[in-house]
């Protein structure tokens, strides 16, 4: 007859502040201490609890260049988004700016409708004057080749319309252009920020103030600690049928007084 396990290894996860009744997670007895009093009602041990971190990176730099800012440090929490430390960004910052006068200055050429208004303007007045040239010919004022000649300044200012039309259309793609590059920059820029992925603990700064880092070069640890995992084991035999996913924990920790006696 196969025989089942006595132990079963668990593993939940648990945030900072939360509080449970079906489930104690105690970690290994230590000589002289006493675990807080529990009441066994509807309580399932698991016992030899290990405390782990779910998330604990290495937080990269996003740029190459010298850190000239390290805000870091050691031993601090910090929240995410926190900037954590700077990379050299006077390029960067000089490359924005000239980015976005170049925005500018296509946004005007985008916006302007000086040239199709004067288009317009020109084709009126040109077809008008065919027109006249035309009654003219007809009583004979004028000879045939200067009426013909109106006739065709009107139509190269309908040309000018179309023309004018067209510029207008190819500087509005321009300044969508010209947002697109300054958007890259302003990337560029935000590349050389080294930010909190995630709020936590930093637990050592690996590179220093000064240092020349390359893209992915790892900048300080950063532990999560407001959610870790908590592993164990719990009898199977002692609890049949009561373990279940989902179930509430409550997780005791002893505290360093009590680990010394």
């Amino acid at each position: 007859m196969r025989r089942l396990p006595r132990l079963i290894s668990i593993s939940f996860m648990v945030a900072a502040a939360l509080a449970g009744d079906w489930l104690f997670a105690q970690a290994p007895a230590r000589p002289g201490i006493t675990p807080p009093s529990v009441s066994e009602e509807n309580v399932l041990r698991a016992e030899n609890c290990i405390v782990k971190t779910i998330r604990n990176v290495r937080v990269p730099a996003g740029a190459e260049g010298r850190i000239t800012e390290l805000l870091a440090v050691e031993g601090a929490n910090v929240q995410s988004g926190d900037l954590l430390a700077r990379i050299d960004d006077t390029q960067s910052k000089l490359t924005l700016e000239l980015r976005q006068a170049e925005e500018r200055e296509a946004e005007l050429n985008a916006l302007n409708d000086v040239n199709f208004r004067d288009a317009k303007n020109t084709e009126r007045s040109a077809a008008a004057e065919a027109e006249a040239y035309k009654e003219l010919r007809r009583e004979g004022a004028v000879p045939y080749w200067e009426m013909e000649k109106k006739i065709l300044e009107a139509e190269r200012a309908t040309l000018r319309i179309e023309l004018a039309e067209l510029q207008q259309d190819i500087a509005k793609i321009q300044y969508v252009a010209k947002r697109s590059e300054r958007q890259v920059a302003e990337h560029e820029l935000t590349r050389r920020q080294v930010v909190a992925p995630f709020g936590g603990y930093i637990e050592n700064r690996i590179s220093q103030l000064g240092e020349w880092v390359q893209p992915g070069s790892p900048i300080l640890q950063l532990v999560q600690l407001d959610k870790l995992r908590v592993e164990g084991d719990i009898d199977v035999l002692r609890y049949p049928g009561k373990v279940t996913r989902g179930a509430p924990v409550k997780v005791l920790i002893h505290s360093n007084a009590e680990r010394s006696g």
